[in-house]
């Protein structure tokens, strides 16, 4: 009886092979694709890969409008050509299948990991998902070390089903708002915009936050307020009256405390305190934290910690839990990491003082515990790589440490009948700060004061303020607040704000809404409210956890989520009029660069339907102007027109490349430094390139070339005998 053990990355399958393979595996491949093979008493084990979802969602038909309603799922590869690679994995995972009876599923233990290895094994068994139980089994696993994949793999169980049909209703009801919306949106354009938008379950909402931030911030009028201060050997102590709105009230209590000639200390309380360690990370404060800490994008974060995890680093990252219970067997790994030099002091200092019990947060997994190191020495980290591991492993060591002992101190002084206080806070043993340097502590000491004693003011100071607005979301932040509100996943949540960056909704790293997405957000909001409301979301992520948990089915969350759909489609319909013009107008006023030079009208940046962008006037057919532009780069009206050729000049931002501006004219003089630049740089180009490949040349031939063979030694004549 032959088994197919399936993983989701090859990487994952190597360590698994290992594991279980004791030595004993052999490395095989069908074309460029690897596997692995064992010998065993009953027969031989496999282990394959595959690389990610090897089977999506697709309509049925060919259906080029909306609504549409049925779906299936499909190989990847058929479906999307950047998909292609797939079908090396999923043809060798086919051949294998035919010598094998039992099947698992080991790829990762949250609900993506159940919907990838699950429809491997519908597809290569060719039996109904309810009765997949028969024939396949799940390993369950957090690290991919070598003692967690034996555990589990000795202690595999049946599938986990429920995942699987709440994996399978998130992927479809998803698929169909996405598709049936964003074709919607789409179609709202004018037929001479070729640009494709989108819309979606969680991104409608997503938009509507920041929107809805954008929206406060413009309509914020700062207020004027004042503070009353006193400084007092140096620290600033304020009035007690806190902010005051009306300049009389300042002003009076300004002249009451200058009046006085010296002040009153009327209360001095000091109390020590303690303060705890942070939790352990789950994904979402992991990227918070490497947000503040390191400047990390979240799915930059996200994508550092999946190769760490691959690589037996660290547990598996896609986790809500702050939890780290005994059986990770964490004296075990603390050891582990005393043997590193780079932790070995503090780890060491743990395990002496027996600190094995760690400060946990409230949030639960039921998958997967916190982040963790699994005490594997790294090697050949990036730089990137080694900075996210040192951060999770300090986080890791400070959970065991003692609490931060902080002397804190509040001081009130009478000034002229008028209360000024100011608090401190002075740091006695640093405690778990020690280990964890990302933490800051600010401190502050007042100065010596004895309750009734005589003080002086250095002075006292009236300050004008203004009340400042909301402050913009990051990246970080708005993943947290979609957290908060139970919209997404922990593994979606960062890829559909990159969309929304993509479809050139919001910009900037603190988060702006552009006119073009707000336009859509105002658009939808007015005329289809509940595509971008949290309600429905909402509903329908509480439908799908049921899934999870055994009280509704995949079908009637399936159909009251279609429901939900048609409503909404039905609703943009019946305004889509008023839809369109509003997003063609927005769509021209967000799109314009300039003025043409020919007519005057706006020209535009359009889209052909191919995906090229370039410009060209609004006032076409009549006026037939256009200019190329830059591919894969977004283009920034500069309000500035070229003084040779009367077109406008833009800014051109390509990512991971500076800036720069150029007008739109191909044929400008201006351009002749450019391409000027650019023919030097592609002639030394060229000329390196020649120079290696001939140095190259040359060393091959001398390689290759024969070696002289040494002159023989003359032979030595054998001495002749003497003669008697």
């Amino acid at each position: 009886m032959n088994t197919l053990i399936i993983a989701e990355k090859p990487s994952v399958a190597l360590r698994i092979a290992i594991a279980i393979g004791n030595g004993a595996q052999k490395r095989m491949a069908i074309g460029r694709v690897s596997y692995y093979e064992i010998d065993g008493p009953s027969g031989k084990t496999y282990i394959a890969a595959a690389v990610g979802h090897l089977f999506t969602i697709r309509q049925k038909g060919s259906v080029h409008g909306y609504p549409v309603l049925d779906v299936e799922w499909a190989p990847s590869y058929s479906v999307s050509k950047s998909s292609y690679f797939t079908k090396g994995y999923l043809d060798v995972l086919k051949s294998i299948a035919k010598d094998c009876s039992t099947f698992v599923n080991a790829c990762d233990y949250d609900i993506e990991g159940t919907v990838i290895g699950t429809n491997i094994i519908k597809e290569l068994s060719s039996m109904p998902v309810s009765e997949l139980g028969q024939i396949a089994k799940r390993m369950k696993f957090s690290t991919t070390t070598t003692r967690d994949l034996l555990a589990a793999y000795s202690e595999m169980t049946p599938p986990d089903m429920n995942n699987f049909y709440a994996g399978e209703a998130r992927h479809i009801l998803d698929w169909l708002w996405g598709i049936n919306l964003s074709r919607a949106l789409t179609s709202a354009m004018s037929s001479s915009v070729h640009m494709m938008l989108s819309i979606g379950r969680v991104q409608g909402p997503a938009l509507a936050l920041l929107a809805k931030r954008e929206i406060d911030i413009s309509a914020f009028v700062p207020k004027p307020f004042w503070k009353v201060a006193a400084t007092v050997e140096g620290v600033e102590f304020l009035s007690e009256r806190g902010d005051m709105f009306e300049k009389e009230a300042a002003d009076a209590t300004l002249r009451a405390a200058a009046a006085a000639s010296d002040g009153t200390v009327k209360s001095v309380e000091a109390k020590d305190e303690q303060k705890w360690p942070w939790p352990p990370f789950d994904l979402t404060s992991l990227q918070l934290e490497a947000s503040r800490a390191l400047r990390f994008d979240p799915s930059q974060t996200l994508a550092l910690a999946q190769a760490l995890y691959e690589r037996s680093y660290i547990s598996y990252p896609r986790t809500s839990s702050q939890k780290l219970p005994p059986s990770l067997g964490l004296p075990r790994i603390l050891e582990d990491l005393s043997k590193n030099p780079e932790y070995a002091q503090h780890a060491s200092k743990l395990i002496a003082a027996k600190r094995f019990r760690p400060i946990e947060g409230s949030k639960v997994d039921e998958a997967h515990p916190a982040i963790f190191p699994t005490g594997v020495m790294p090697k050949a980290l990036s730089p990137q790589e080694a900075k996210l591991y040192d951060l999770i492993t300090r986080r890791f060591l400070a959970c065991f440490a003692e609490p931060m002992q902080v002397a804190r101190t509040k001081a009130v002084i009478d000034f002229g009948g008028e209360a000024f206080a100011a608090s401190g806070a002075v740091v006695k043993d640093k405690g778990w700060l020690e280990y964890y340097p990302f933490a800051r502590m600010d401190e502050k000491e007042l100065p010596a004061l004895k309750e009734g004693a005589r003080v002086r003011a250095d002075s006292i100071d009236l300050r004008e303020l203004e009340t400042q607005p909301p402050r913009r979301y990051t990246k970080a932040s708005i993943i947290s607040e979609l957290e908060k509100r139970g919209l997404g996943t922990k593994a979606t949540r960062a890829g559909i704000v990159d969309t929304l960056f993509r479809r050139n909704y919001v910009e900037g790293s603190s988060i702006k809404v552009t006119d073009f997405g707000m336009t859509v957000y105002k658009t939808l909001a007015k005329n289809c409210e509940m595509i971008v409301t949290d309600e429905t979301t909402k509903k329908l992520e509480e439908d799908m956890e049921g899934i999870a948990k055994g009280a509704k089915t995949e079908e009637e969350v399936i159909s009251e989520g279609k429901e939900m759909l048609m409503q909404a489609i039905k609703l943009f319909d019946r305004n889509k009029a008023q839809i369109a013009e509003a997003m063609k107008s927005s769509f021209a006023s967000a799109n314009t660069v300039g003025k043409c030079p020919n007519c005057g009208g706006d020209l535009v940046i359009r889209r052909s339907m191919r995906g090229k962008q370039f410009v060209s006037c609004s006032n076409y057919p009549k006026c037939t102007t256009s200019y190329p532009l830059p591919q894969m780069a977004k283009i920034v009206p500069t309000d500035q027109v070229c003084q040779y050729c009367h077109t406008p000049i833009v800014k051109v931002i390509r990512k991971g490349r500076p800036p720069f501006e150029i007008d739109l004219d191909p044929n400008c003089v201006t351009k002749k430094e450019f391409k000027e630049a650019y023919e030097a740089k592609k002639a030394a180009k060229e000329q390196a390139k020649a120079e290696a490949a001939g140095a190259k040349k040359a060393k091959a031939k001398k390689a290759a070339k024969p070696k002289a063979k040494p002159e023989p030694a003359a032979k030595k004549k054998k001495p002749q005998p003497k003669s008697k």
